[in-house]
Order: C-alpha cells, then structure tokens, then sequence
C-alpha cells in the first residue's frame, strides 16, 4: 500500500480527466464546495457510482475507501473530528488501484464545527429579508456580516454558500439568527441546513411508518374513534360548504379572494395528504449527514391528522426523525429545540427592549377574562417539551401576531453543553 503523502497526491490528479472516465460516480447536493463537517462524531460521506465500483474519499489526514453496492450506493464515514476553521479540501476518487486513483470530485473551502437543520413551516422558513428592518438584534447582526465562517444550505439548493449579505438575504431568519449566536459563543464554524415550508401541518413532516410505529399515537387515535361521529362530520362539512360556495361567489364577484375550502372530514387516525410528503422531500435528502441537533418552528398548522393532537404527533415525529438519523450511525437521541406556538401575543415587561418592543404592555388584567380561545392548543404545544432530549424556546413575550417580526431575540446558550451535544430543560434556557 503507497504512504498516504504518496496516495494524497495522486488524489489530487486532474478532475477533468475524471469527468470523462467516471461520470457515474455522482454525490448529493449536500456534500459540497464550502460545506461545515460536523465535528466530534463519525461524518458519512455518500453517493452513487457504477456499481462495483471503487470509492475512495479523502479528508485532512484520512483515506476512507469502499465499494459500491449492487444497487449503486456507496458510503464511507470519517472519523471524528475536531474543529476546524482552515478551509481544506475534500477528494472523492473512483478507480480499483489505489496507485491510479481518478479525482471524480474536489471540494474546496471545507470546515469543521457544528451542524444544525432547522424546519417547520413560515416562521421557519421567513427570509431574511422580510424581517431584517423589524427585528434591530437582527438588523445588528447583518451590520456585522459577512460571516465566512457560517455556512448555508437551503433545500433544492445546488450545494452549500458562505454566508455573505447576498445569500443570507434569502435564508431562515430565525435559522441564520440562531447560527451566528452560535458561531459568536463556541468559536467554531457553523452549517445550517434549511427545509421549511409555509402553512404546513406536523403530519405532513412524519411518514407514516413513523406516525404507525408510535404507540401514543396510535392509542389517542383509538380513544378518539370511540366518541367519534364520521356521519356528524360529514353533514356539518356539507352545511359549511354550502355556505363557502355562496361566500366565494360573492367574494369573486367583488374582485376579492374566497376564504379557505373547508377541509373534508377524515377517519380517525388519516392525515389530510399523504404522510411525510414535505419530509421525504424537504428533510429526507439531507440523511445521513451529520448533524449536532434540529430547531423546529412549526404549530400554527396543527396536525392534519385526525383525533391526533400536536403533543402526540410531534412525539412520533422527534423520534422518526432520531431513528432515521440513528439508522446511518448519527446521534439515536439529538437534541430537538422547538419554538413556542406564537398566537395568542402576551405581553412584555420592558417596553423597551428591542427583543420584545413589539410585544404588548403589561397592564391590569380586566375584572371578567375573556375565554381564552388559544388556551387549550398553547398548553398541549409546551408539553411538547415533556418528550426526551428536547427543550422549548419561549416567545410569549414578542408580539402578538403569528408571524413575529422579532426572529433573534435574546437566547442564552452554554457552550459547553452545545459542545456536547446534551441538552436538558434544567440547564439550558432559550429565549428567541
């Protein structure tokens, strides 16, 4: 076997030669120029080639080699490493002879620090820009850019960016907010990898194995059955769509737009549109890449599933997500932060902090309270905590509207549980 100096080199012949003599060898948008490796833990790299075909994948001072399945697929794992900011480059070589090794791809500007996926659905997905002039820690936080050092990975994107003003523009605010907080506190790179969508229910982001493989689940939806009246439903849909034909109408007439459909009434335990369609094709894709953990900012879209609440659903999600992730030798218990369901507003008691100026003043409760209409979904989204591993970031206090224009706020992170990747609600406390 050549020295590894011997075997780097030769690595390092030329990638055009390779585009012509091993096209097939092909890698996911997600191993890319600029990409942030997570530190401290096992880094799959994976692709595809001509099956049988011999992969070899180069990093710092490792050679990882393996072959591919009969189905095309191939994956090696890096050992653990520390964290880096020297951009370096990454080789994946195609080719039976060590000795003649053909550079199929050469990234570039690769680091080594820590790795977060944020999803859900708008205020996760809610760019940069639409926020940027309402949120002043935001807005100071931009003041500062570029960051060289944190890097950015949106869904459908052709690879990973730098975070300059042009690419963080179009980038999760909240996302972006959260990983600069963190780049600021360890010192370390950061790569964030976004897959949110607008208007989305959690069952939309579990697959059904996930939601079927969860015993909570599935007893909430046999306890809902008992009581529940498919006729019932159905005829209140029919009165309700009556009168929303008639409105849309009127409404079209005007030269307005119709309010929403009704939704069909579905049994016990279906879900609206098929199971984890948004996962397999926003979130999915990313596996097996390593990741230190997951920020969720989703509630507004309730479930879409039927007699199941949010509590449940999302438990069956947290721990779909782990074990897909453990499955390809990732963490089996990574830490899930979620953000608080945000209707309902609240109130702040400093008016002027620019975390929580658009929050309402405190004043004095009136004699008769109203009902409260939130009340009932806001406590069954904070149990959410209550599931393994996982911690909730408050924002009762920044305004009152579902979109909130504070999307950095004030979190307080200890980097040395960040550095270990443990979380609990007794050490950690986030405010967004």
């Amino acid at each position: 076997m050549p020295s590894r100096p011997f075997l780097l080199a030769t690595l390092g012949a030329s990638a055009l030669l390779s585009i012509s003599l091993h096209a097939e060898v092909k890698l996911p948008p997600a191993i890319s120029s600029h990409m942030v490796l997570q530190r401290e833990m096992p880094v799959p790299i994976w692709g595809t080639a001509a099956a049988g075909e011999d992969v070899t994948v180069a990093f710092a001072d490792q050679i990882k080699t393996t072959k591919a399945g009969a189905d095309g697929q191939w994956l090696v794992k890096l050992d653990p490493l520390p964290a880096s900011a020297q951009p370096r480059d990454l080789i994946v070589a195609s080719g039976p002879n060590p000795k003649a090794q053909i550079v199929s791809h050469k990234f570039t500007d690769v680091l080594v620090g820590e790795v977060w996926l944020g999803s859900g659905q708008s205020n996760m997905a809610g760019a940069v820009r639409s926020y940027k002039g309402k949120d002043a820690a935001l807005q100071k936080t931009l003041d500062a850019a570029p960051y060289p050092r944190i890097r950015l990975l949106k869904q459908g994107a052709p690879g990973w960016v730098e975070a300059v003003p042009a690419q963080v523009d179009g980038f999760s605010a909240i996302l972006f907010a959260y990983g600069a907080r963190l780049h600021a506190e360890l010192g370390v790179p950061v790569g964030l990898m976004l897959g949110a969508v607008g208007g989305t229910p959690s069952g939309h982001w579990l697959t059904e194995d996930m939601f079927k493989e969860d015993a909570a689940c599935q007893a909430q939806v046999q306890e809902f059955a008992k009581t529940y009246d498919f006729a019932a439903a159905m005829r209140g849909y029919e009165r309700y769509m009556t009168a929303w034909k008639a409105s849309a109408e009127k409404a079209k007439a005007e030269g307005k737009l119709p309010g929403r459909e009704p939704a069909v009434p579905r049994q016990p335990g279906e879900c609206n549109a098929p199971f984890g369609h948004l996962y397999v094709k926003h979130v999915q894709p990313y596996l097996p890449y390593a990741i230190r953990g997951v920020l969720w900012d989703q509630g507004e879209g309730g479930t879409a599933i039927t007699g199941v609440d949010q509590f449940h659903a999302m438990g069956a999600l947290i721990k779909g997500w782990r074990k897909a992730w453990a499955q390809h030798g990732g963490q089996a218990d990574f830490p899930f932060l979620y953000v608080q369901k945000p209707s309902g507003g609240g109130t702040a008691w400093d008016m002027t902090n620019p975390t929580t100026i658009n929050a309402s003043p405190l004043t004095t409760p009136p004699a008769v309270v109203p009902r409260d209409i939130d009340g009932q979904a806001r406590d069954v989204h904070i149990k959410i905590q209550q599931h393994p591993h996982t911690a909730m970031v408050t924002n009762t206090d920044l305004g009152g509207m579902p979109h909130l224009a504070n999307k950095s706020g004030n979190l307080k992170l200890s980097s040395g549980l960040c550095r270990s990747g443990v979380y609990s609600n007794d050490d950690l406390v986030l405010r967004r």
